[in-house]
């Protein structure tokens, strides 16, 4: 076991500094020994749940192989965990630091310290030359490590390393409105007498959830510096947005007053709502100046322009997850983990016989109690009862605070006797992410009153056809009291396409919710019955116990070939890794969670309220801008091989490149060893059986199938199919060269391409390698028997095509071979031999004698052995040009097979 220890009193330097080490050394938990500052404890009660971290309690001292030491060099200050430095079998031991002065009392095996400003400079610098890719929380607090420590780069101590760091921090998507509320810059002694009155003056109000203020300061010259004041009052007041005016004047003539605005709110602009009076800025800061004498008049005007934009706030009925997975309280702490487990939940609600809610228990507390020694005692003796409630009508402003005062991480949604939903620090982060996200990437709506300016988009890119029979669908969903959504490719496609480009998607994937709990699971096909009772050329399959119902148009004269899913929301677990998952109804928010890679968990809304939303919880939209593929979990592809097949496939297809984090869970997911394991203990595991057959269908049909090939191969990822697969010059040469003669031989593709070209990745195992394989992807027989029998033809019919002399004997060597058996002989020959097997398919195998049967017949032979010993002997003369007309088959016939 690796762990990263933070000295005491963790700042956030420490923090950041140990939370990238995490990253870059994958598998390392963090250890917090005990205590943190104001600010790093009020930052890890809402984000805790995004990083690395286990509990002190809850290590195994004698499972310690290597320490690593961040922002430290001295035992003590690591409290108890200074043990851990003396225990025998830890063979390494790290230190990383920035104090140059520090005496070092640690043993270390290895030791950096370096003239920066921030430890986090260190590793933030690793990371980079690394080529890491960080995810937004991560790059955010490393990003306050060196904003703190350097007081925001204008410390005696800061380098230009730090600097540069943070330039690289911010590219990795740093989110700056969480910065600015950890980093806490102070005033200058300019502002600092104009601080009291603003506070003392400020006119607040609660405008559809968000709290917005304006206040007005009058002076006789000009105050620089009001722009970190604002900054200071909207955290100190706990603002979502703040204008405020500045009016000077030294005369009685026309003053001139600045307005600064600061705004939290997504959905609104500050740069719109200045520029028509001559400002500008940002979407979230901006300012402008004017020259007036009615100060108060002009604030009023431009804050109510602003209060117009500000939309309708998101509540624990937009945020929460349901229905909720709860347990009884005797339920023992063992089967409450593997609950966890199987639904990748942090905690769990309690409830009695009677559905009503007791208690909740959190995976902390049940960490605790196996470390303990409890597994089989019931949840009851640890779960917390004081529980803290939600409405469905709180907003997310009011459940963030909930979450931050009271130290919760979850909150059950109450309305009256019933639980709703719950609401965890997950949901409220992802909604942050995809807010941060959204505000650069999302196209400006074109005035104010149009929020969801995708709807337009895609209303505009699809086509007028396709985007009809959307609307017709959200409309009876919301009927029902549904919601429904495009989700996935259909998305990622659109927003990829050139904007003069009509689509006529021919792959749709819908997704239905509830609007306060899971929809029906016969919701989908509720909605495709409706589709299929105005589309006379559709027709409907439904499949699975979760009833995804399925609608396909075969060249349809408006659709063309369309195959649209629709499906309940729901969630899915693996029993074991390559299985099938099991799903459940769930909410939009866990189907969305379920999925592969972010650019396919896009989502956008199709019901009203907020028709055109676009949900993106995990960063899809950036991923798309940089034109990368990122998984969504660690464990994807344990869990599911075919993923590795579907990441490659998506990477070739779009010109997209992997991105460095996703690369390596995918070459440590096959270095593990899981697959060769999973193909020894349950060979009949879907990923690896029919399910990976599919993925290989898909990317050897399609026409990027040799990058996609040499990609997998690169990634050590034909392992997936045997253990001792591998692209080698020589395998891709027979590949390439099957592909090259179905090209010439069968060009009207009456044989299967793809398959050929698996069987020719195939030809280097042994038979009963290939069998093996074959059988576990399910080929068909043909294939099964080509592989069984491919060695035999190269072992017998290649000896008799070099000695043969005559034409006759190469032809009746190779007659009772099929076109595919020739192809992949070709493949594995010599290139003398390779010569005859081509001559044979383009000309010879059509040589035809100057006699058939029914001449035969004519001439008075009767049908029987010695009539197909004729017919196959005039072949032979001809093919070897002893005869080659009628009269001269006669005469042979005269002489070898004279009639009675």
């Amino acid at each position: 076991m690796d762990v990263i220890l933070c000295h005491q009193t963790v700042d956030f330097d420490a923090l950041g500094a140990a939370i990238g080490l995490a990253y870059l050394r994958v598998g390392a938990r963090v250890v917090l020994t005990g205590g943190a500052h104001p600010g790093v404890k009020r930052f890890l009660a809402l984000y805790r749940g995004e990083f690395p971290f286990i509990e002190m309690r809850s290590v195994h001292p004698e499972q310690l192989r290597t320490i690593m030491v961040v922002d430290n060099q001295q035992r003590q200050r690591l409290g108890k965990a200074q043990e851990w430095l003396d225990r025998p079998q830890v063979k390494q031991i790290e230190v990383y630091d920035h104090h140059l002065d520090q005496e070092r009392d640690i043993p270390a095996t290895y030791v950096e310290i370096e003239d920066v400003g921030a430890t986090t400079t260190i590793i933030a610098e690793k990371l980079q030359a690394r080529g890491v890719e960080l995810d937004p929380y991560t790059a955010t607090v490393m990003a306050l490590g060196i904003h703190v420590d350097t007081g925001s780069l204008t410390f005696d101590q800061t380098t230009v390393r730090d600097a540069q760091a943070l330039t690289w921090l911010m590219g990795q998507g740093a989110m700056v409105k969480i910065i600015a509320e950890y980093a806490e810059p102070g005033f200058s002694p300019q502002v600092q007498h104009l601080f009291s009155e603003a506070i003392a003056n400020l006119e607040r109000e609660n405008v559809d959830g968000h709290r917005v203020a304006r206040v007005l300061l009058k002076t006789a010259n000009f105050v620089p510096g009001l722009s970190n004041l604002v900054e200071q009052m909207m955290q100190m007041t706990d603002l979502d947005a703040l204008l405020l005016g500045h009016f000077y004047h030294q005369t009685d003539a026309e003053g001139k007053m600045v307005i600064i605005g600061r705004s939290r709110i997504v959905g609104t602009s500050l740069n719109r709502l200045f520029t028509p009076y001559g400002g500008g800025g940002h979407d979230q800061a901006a300012s402008l100046s004017l020259r007036l004498n009615k100060p108060e008049a002009m604030l009023h005007k431009i804050y109510a322009e602003f209060i117009a934009q500000v939309p309708p706030a998101l509540t624990a009925r937009d945020l929460m997850t349901a229905p909720v997975r709860t347990i009884l309280p005797q339920t023992s702490i063992e089967e409450a983990q593997r609950v966890l487990f199987r639904y990748g939940h942090s905690g769990l609600v309690v409830v009695d016989d009677q559905q009503q809610l007791v208690g909740v228990i959190s995976r902390r507390d049940l960490d605790l109690a196996i470390h303990h020694g409890f597994h089989h005692a019931p949840v009851k003796g640890y779960m917390s009862r004081e529980v803290r409630t939600i409405q469905p009508d709180t907003t997310m402003r009011d459940i963030e605070t909930i979450m931050v005062t009271d130290d919760v991480g979850r909150l059950p949604v109450i309305e009256g006797d019933q639980l709703l939903g719950i609401v965890t620090r997950t949901d409220v982060l992802r909604q942050h992410h995809q807010d941060e996200q959204l505000l650069d990437l999302l196209p400006t709506p074109k005035d104010d009153k149009n929020r969801y300016p995708l709807r337009e988009i895609f209303a505009e890119r699809l086509a007028p056809s396709l985007w009809q029979l959307l609307q017709g669908v959200a409309t009876e969903a919301e009927k029902r009291g549904w919601h429904l959504y495009l989700v996935g490719g259909a998305v990622r496609d659109v927003l990829l396409s050139d904007s003069d480009e009509e689509l006529l998607l021919q792959d749709i994937d819908l997704v239905v919710d509830g609007f306060h709990t899971a929809a029906d699971v016969g919701a989908g096909v509720t909605l495709a019955n409706y589709i299929c009772d105005r589309q006379p050329n559709a027709r409907l399959s439904v499949h699975g116990e979760f009833q995804t119902a399925a609608i396909l148009w075969h060249k349809d004269p408006v659709l063309g070939s369309l195959w649209l899913d629709i499906a309940t929301a729901r969630t899915e677990f693996y029993p074991y890794p390559a299985a099938n998952p099991e799903v459940e109804a769930s909410s939009i928010r866990q189907d969305l969670y379920r999925r592969d890679f972010s650019i396919n968990a896009l989502c956008l809304r199709l019901t009203e309220p907020r028709s055109g939303e676009l949900l993106d919880f995990f960063g899809g939209l950036w991923d798309l801008k940089k034109r990368q593929i990122r998984v969504l979990h660690a464990n994807s592809f344990i869990e599911d091989p075919t993923r590795i097949y579907r990441a490659v496939r998506f990477a070739v297809r779009l010109n997209f490149q992997l991105e460095v984090q996703t690369e390596e869970y995918i070459r440590y997911a096959i270095a593990s060893g899981i697959y060769d394991k999973l193909h020894h203990e349950k060979p009949q595991a879907p990923a690896l059986t029919t399910r990976l057959r599919a993925e290989l269908k898909y990317l050897l049909t399609a026409k990027y199938w040799k990058p996609a090939l040499q990609l997998l191969d690169d990634l050590g990822a034909l392992k997936c199919i045997h253990k001792n697969l591998a692209l080698t010059d020589a395998v891709w040469w027979q590949i390439r060269c099957v592909d090259r003669w179905l090209r010439y031989h069968d060009p009207d593709y009456e044989l299967e391409h793809w398959r050929l070209r698996l069987e020719a990745l195939l030809l280097n195992l042994t038979t009963a390698e290939r069998l093996k394989v074959g059988d576990r992807l399910q080929l068909p027989k043909d294939s099964l028997q080509r592989l069984e029998t491919i060695s035999q033809h190269e072992a017998q019919i290649l000896p008799k095509l070099f000695q043969a002399t005559k034409l006759s004997e190469k032809v009746f060597a190779l007659k009772h071979l099929s076109l595919p058996e020739i192809i992949l002989l070709a493949a594995i020959s010599p290139k003398k031999m390779r010569h005859g097997l081509w001559h044979y398919l383009r000309r010879w195998q059509f040589i035809q004698a100057p006699l058939n049967g029914f001449d035969l017949k004519e001439l008075g032979y009767k049908p029987g052995p010695q009539f197909r010993d004729i017919l196959s002997n005039l072949l032979k003369q001809t093919l070897d040009q002893n005869i080659g007309d009628r009269p001269s088959a006669l005469a042979y016939l005269e002489i070898h097979y004279p009639l009675n």
